[in-house]
């Protein structure tokens, strides 16, 4: 039986594997029709949501942090106002930021050594491939700004991880759950630095923002945690049996709309559940090792947590988990947990939720917060692991 190469030696595998993911996209792309290529996606409301007149924060309010609604009011600009081309731009953006976290995965396997690194590296490139929320949505953007964070935490660049996790704040807020990694891997001056700049740079785009347009920026950040419960153990003990939709765009034009919900309101407060997983978060950070290995499981956990935690669940938030999976799990179990938390979240959108089979959330809901506890118990136990 041939040996398996040494991770090392999957420095010679990047131009294969990006090469493979490139072709793939550009096969997609000339294979499918426009719209079975935007399929049940987000494309439309983006495109939409950039015809607003205006900019996004100053005309306008919107449920995403700045820096995606003025990249895609710049393509509507670029491209004309024609979707076609819209369309086909963000799909070029989306599979780039696709090919970096690709790359970024393989470098991060060479400093944790796993065993059968390559055929992890292997299995990410497949789900990038395979798996439509890397291009239905633009969560490939924060899972690159998270993985190079983590990358440069690992590699000691303070710097660079705290300016690419800043700019990742202000894509999404997920990138700066990998500050846990940098205060259990990084001495506490330089952990403090990535910090300072990471919360700098999101201090001085949403201050510059409100600095301009007051209301439609405080409207933009309190849009998401005003709209209510989603697709979440939460959402159930609501009663709120919907997806995290907004309504109609004319809306965005009203800055007080920004705080109406069309749901149940919370029969438990969002603090309680967060200051609980906040809480177990903090005491399992106590018991972590100092090693690249505990701080990538650490930020790992801190998502599980946050996701159980969270009153929202939105699918493609399942691109964080993957990565992460692969990084940290053993060989048998890794394949196992990523295409059954894959399967199951495939199960609710597009499969049920776009027949209008709302009645089968709850088991899709109670399902992947059942594998959210498990990732979370295993990723816990990698970061005390020697």
């Amino acid at each position: 039986m041939d040996a398996e190469p040494h991770p090392i030696e999957i420095k010679s595998w990047p131009r294969f594997l990006v090469g493979g993911l490139m072709i793939a996209r550009l096969l997609m792309l000339l294979a499918l029709p426009l719209e079975g290529l935007r399929g049940y996606g987000d494309f439309q409301h983006f495109f939409n949501l950039a015809a607003i007149p205006g900019w996004p924060y100053l005309d306008h309010w919107v449920e995403f942090p700045p820096i995606f609604p003025f990249l895609i009011e710049l393509l509507y600009r670029i491209s004309g106002a024609q979707q076609h081309t819209f369309d086909y731009l963000l799909f070029f953006i989306l599979t780039a930021a696709d090919v970096g976290s690709l790359l970024v995965f393989g470098r991060l396997l060479t400093h944790l050594n796993p065993p059968s690194a390559l055929k992890r590296w292997l299995m990410y490139a497949l789900a990038l491939v395979a798996l439509a929320y890397a291009w239905w949505y633009f969560d490939s953007l924060p899972v690159l700004a998270l993985l190079l964070g983590l990358l440069w935490i690992i590699e000691g660049r303070d710097w660079r991880a705290g300016a690419v996790l800043g700019l990742g704040l202000i894509t999404k807020l997920f990138p700066a759950l990998a500050l846990a990694a940098a205060w259990r891997l990084l001495p506490p001056r330089r952990a403090l630095r990535v910090t300072l700049l990471t919360l700098g740079i999101g201090l001085i785009a949403y201050g510059a923002l409100y600095l301009a347009a007051p209301q439609f920026t405080a409207a933009s950040l309190i849009s998401q945690g005003a709209k209510g419960s989603w697709e979440t153990v939460w959402a159930l003990l609501d009663g709120n049996l919907r997806t995290g939709s907004f309504g109609p765009l004319v809306e965005r034009l009203d800055p007080a709309l920004a705080n109406v919900s069309s749901g149940q309101p919370a029969r438990i407060p969002t603090w309680i559940p967060l200051g609980l997983a906040a809480a177990l978060g903090f005491w399992r950070f106590l018991k972590a090792r100092r090693t690249p290995l505990a701080a990538l499981a650490l930020t790992g956990l801190a998502w599980c947590l946050l996701m159980l935690a969270s009153p929202g669940w939105s699918v493609q938030w399942t691109l964080y988990a993957l990565p992460f999976m692969l990084l940290l799990l053993p060989d048998k179990e890794a394949p196992l947990l990523v295409v059954t938390f894959t399967l199951v979240n495939l199960l609710e959108w597009p499969i049920l939720l776009s027949r209008g089979l709302f009645w089968a959330m709850p088991l899709t809901i109670i399902l992947r917060a059942l594998l959210l506890v498990l990732l979370a118990i295993r990723f816990d136990q990698r970061a005390r692991q020697p």
